[in-house]
């Protein structure tokens, strides 16, 4: 009891110092809670509309694929005859069976010619009106669509979109486009994650979407009542008879389920992602908590010594330190929880600001949330503080009385540097075996132990490095001013292993922010010196949805365009003279003219061969796993179509990306064994300009497009700046993610230089009594903070850099083979240090220049 009280005391007395280490706790616990609760609302979600829209037992075509798998790429679903209907109304227990159409491979634009589609990744769906879609929505303005020139949308795009009864749509599919107005509006009965929903008459659907009358994408069937989903289900297929072998027969809950895993991957992602990232705030929030303590006990010295001297234990000053740390762990886990349902919610707002749509009404908190967050935020910080509670305990009463402060172990010391340049050479040489490997797999494996070693390794040995860099970067910056940077510098390395820690906290995330540049600028760099060398076209057409028939006859007759070049993707099953089969093999169909949009070298044949009659090539992996020679004969099975026997003419090498270890044919040769109405649409075409008309047919093939809008023409340039903003966008989002362990970094230093201003309360009272002004001993300050940030920071650059270029070797293997440092971000975040030093500074100066100098001279 003497023990808590003690440390309620402790804890109160320095509640402004516990502070800043409790917002450390608090923002580390509010992201793994804000994960957890955000993760869990978009499954409550979904969850509640999988079941909402599933019937209790639907129909869908054998080939039709499962939820989340891709579909036919002739840019239309697989259907059922209407017939199978009347069969199903036959069996027992239904009550009643309707058929249905649903397509994602559409585009609706507006009378401006505008997608009105979800920009988030939802899809645009559209489809037939049926019973089964009351279920999930109602119609809440005008009414269904009754012919061709009628259609039905959600109230949501609607509302987005600023549409109204009255508007026209154009819908683009695979079959062509046509025009009808909105005649209802229908509202979601639970939440819409975002997608875009239109919704036609059944003869209109039929046609427009799937291009033939009679025909339906899958059946709803509802139960009579008392006869349950899995009963129906059995009595359907026993109706069917033989016939069930032609269709996926599921009930309402593995429809729900099955519709469940195709976002839960996504989900996943997002979800771990995002706590690792909280885990890295968890790490750094580490170091502020160390510091805390250890700077607290050190101010202590004299106290824990009377304990001592009357009779307290090491055990029980060791205790007292623990208990303060566990109240600060629970404190601040107790307020990180509710932060961490604040950044849920915060997080819904900015994913319905990008089209995904979450409500609030759906937040979703288990019960594991909270115990989670609790025990994460306590577990740290208790662990954090064991150290400098364990120091506490050492104190011997005779050496605390004298003020000797904590005992300083020199042999410790010795022993963390040579542990810590031990795992620093181990680290090193685990970044050296991944970039001398020979296969992608095997380095990842050391490169993930050289980032882990080298990180602690640079933790455990940053007091001494401390010594060095701190001395560097003061003969560069601080001697310009003269005692005053002199005191500064020596302040920083007065305590090396406080300043070691402080840097350590700010080194973590820069390093990430610095490797992840690289290997993102590295990315954008092969890939644009690989189209520079590569790619003859000076035209790539692709977009949100397959190539049209219709668009590429367009294409082809644009002016200016010399040729035109269609780019397919196949499967097929690949039987090679060993007698082993390959399923499920890519194949690319291209025209003949591909080779001179793709320079491609080969170790075997020519490239023009491959796209003879009944011929094709693979690439220099496969052939060497095959044991192939040009002149083998390989059966192909295409899937959806018959078998052939095609002669292997060329086999491609394995250097850069794109297209790597692709296998070639004719578009010709596909066309032999796959009907047209089963050949899939073209994934990207290709255009030539005629010699010197570069311009003008950049100009006319955009207009070639203009009714398009879900398709885009882009020359290399537009090629290139598009995979340069993609990559920026991803590091966008990961450097904002890091923003939280830097801000965590961030509050590390002020809390260092706080309770350093107040350790040396009158050494600075004796400094103001000799002369140094307030300015002077701010600037002292602010000085000692940049050196500090300035150390963490060259610390963090250079690993990160040394992990960025070592990842770009093993990228070389998969040929993204530049190495490019971004060094305007690498010297953009070192200044940028600079400057979150001098922030940090500002509270800890302020106070130190308000001090009261005769009252700081008296203080003990």
């Amino acid at each position: 009891m003497t023990v808590l009280k003690t440390s309620m005391r402790n804890f109160l007395a320095h509640k402004g110092r516990m502070a800043l280490s409790a917002v450390a706790v608090v923002l580390s616990v509010a992201f793994v809670c804000g994960t957890l609760v955000f993760s869990d609302t978009m499954s409550t979600t979904f969850d509640k509309l999988f079941a909402a829209t599933s019937s209790d037992v639907t129909l869908t075509p054998k080939n039709a694929p499962d939820a989340g798998d891709e579909g036919p790429r002739t840019g239309k679903p697989e259907t059922l005859p209407a017939a199978t209907i009347a069969q199903v109304k036959k069996a027992d227990g239904v009550k009643s069976a309707e058929g249905a159409i649903s397509s994602d491979s559409v585009t609706v634009v507006n009378s401006k010619n505008k997608d009105i589609g979800p920009s988030g990744g939802a899809p645009t769906l559209a489809g037939n009106w049926t019973k089964n879609d009351l279920r999930s929505m109602e119609i809440t303005s005008g009414h269904a669509p009754r012919g061709p020139t009628e259609v039905m949308l959600d109230a949501d795009t609607a509302d987005k979109k600023n549409l109204k009864i009255g508007d026209e749509l154009r819908t683009i599919a695979a079959t062509g486009s046509f025009t009808a107005k909105i005649t209802g509006i229908a509202t979601f009965k639970v939440t819409n994650p975002g997608a875009t929903v239109v919704y036609f008459d059944t003869a209109t659907a039929q046609r427009e979407l799937l291009g033939a009358t009679g025909r339906f994408t899958h059946v709803n069937v509802t139960a009579a009542s008392g006869v349950s989903d899995e009963r129906l289900k059995a009595n359907v297929a026993s109706t069917l008879g033989a016939g069930a072998a032609d269709y996926k027969i599921k009930t309402q809950k593995e429809s729900a389920d099955d519709n469940r895993k195709s976002v839960s991957s996504f989900l996943d992602v997002m979800k771990y992602a995002m706590l690792g990232f909280a885990g890295i705030a968890f790490l750094v929030g580490i170091f502020l908590i160390i510091n805390t303590f250890s700077m607290l006990v050190a101010q202590r010295t004299r106290e824990i010594g009377l304990m001592r001297a009357i009779g307290s234990s090491r055990k029980q000053v060791n205790r007292s330190v623990l208990v303060e740390a566990l109240l600060l762990g629970v404190v601040g886990s107790v307020l990180g929880i509710g932060a961490g349902i604040g950044l849920a919610i915060g997080l819904m707002k900015l994913m319905s600001g990008i089209g995904m749509e979450l409500s609030t009404e759906d937040l979703t908190i288990s019960a594991t949330t909270p115990v989670v967050g609790l025990l994460l935020g306590v577990i740290v910080t208790v662990l954090a503080a064991y150290l400098p509670a364990r120091r506490a305990g050492k104190v011997s009463p005779m050496a605390a009385l004298r003020d000797a402060g904590t005992p300083a172990d020199g042999k410790s010391s010795a022993v963390r540097a040579a542990l810590g340049l031990v795992l620093t050479g181990a680290g090193v040489f685990g970044l050296y075996a991944a970039a001398a490997a020979d296969e992608a797999k095997e380095g990842s494996l050391f490169l993930g132990l050289g980032v882990v070693l080298t990180l602690i390794g640079f933790v455990v040995i940053g007091p001494v490095l401390a010594a060095f860099v701190v001395r560097a970067i003061s003969a560069v910056l601080l001697r310009m001013f003269g005692p005053v940077g002199r005191m500064a510098e020596r302040n920083a390395l007065r305590n090396p292993r406080r300043t070691g820690a402080t840097g350590a906290a700010l080194m973590i995330g820069l390093a990430l922010v610095a490797c992840l540049s690289v290997v993102g600028t590295s990315m954008v760099a092969s890939a644009t010196d690989e189209l520079d060398k590569s790619v003859g076209a000076d035209f790539i057409v692709q977009g949100k949805q397959p190539v049209s028939h219709q668009v590429e006859k367009r294409l082809k007759d644009t002016p200016y365009v010399a040729h035109t070049t269609r780019y397919k993707e196949l499967k097929a099953d690949i039987t090679t003279p060993d007698g082993k089969t390959d399923k499920g093999v890519g194949l690319s169909a291209n025209d003949r003219t591909y080779v001179q949009d793709l320079r491609r070298e080969t170790t075997a044949g020519e490239m023009s061969a491959a796209y003879g009659p009944n011929a094709m090539s693979v690439g220099e992996a496969f052939a060497k796993d095959h044991h192939l020679k040009v002149g083998d004969k390989l059966k192909v099975a295409f899937d959806d179509g018959r078998t052939g026997q095609l002669k292997l003419a060329a086999i491609t090498d394995e250097e850069g990306t794109l297209d790597r270890g692709a296998m070639y044919l004719n578009i010709t040769t596909a066309e032999r064994y796959v009907d047209a109405d089963r050949m899939p649409l073209s994934d990207t075409v290709f255009a030539k300009a005629v010699d010197g008309k570069q311009d003008e047919a950049y100009a006319a093939l955009k207009k070639t497009l203009e009714t398009d809008p879900q398709l885009k023409v882009q020359d290399q340039t537009d090629f290139k700046q598009t995979l340069k903003d993609q990559v920026g966008q991803l590091l966008n989002i990961v450097y904002g993610l890091l923003g939280l362990a830097i801000i965590v970094a961030i509050l590390g230093v002020v809390n260092t230089l706080a309770l350093s201003v107040v350790e040396r309360t009158r050494e600075i009272g004796l400094m103001r009594a000799i002369g140094l002004s307030r300015r002077q001993l701010r600037r002292m300050i602010r000085m000692e903070s940049v050196v500090i940030a300035l150390f963490g920071a060259l610390l963090g650059l250079g690993l990160g850099m040394g992990w960025g270029a070592t990842a770009q070797q093993l990228l070389a293997l998969e040929g993204l083979k530049v190495l490019e440092i971004p060094w305007p971000t690498i010297i953009a975040v070192f200044v940028g240090s600079a400057f979150v030093g001098l922030f940090a500074a500002l509270i800890p100066a302020f106070r130190a220049g308000r001090m009261n100098v005769l009252n700081a001279i008296a203080t003990e």
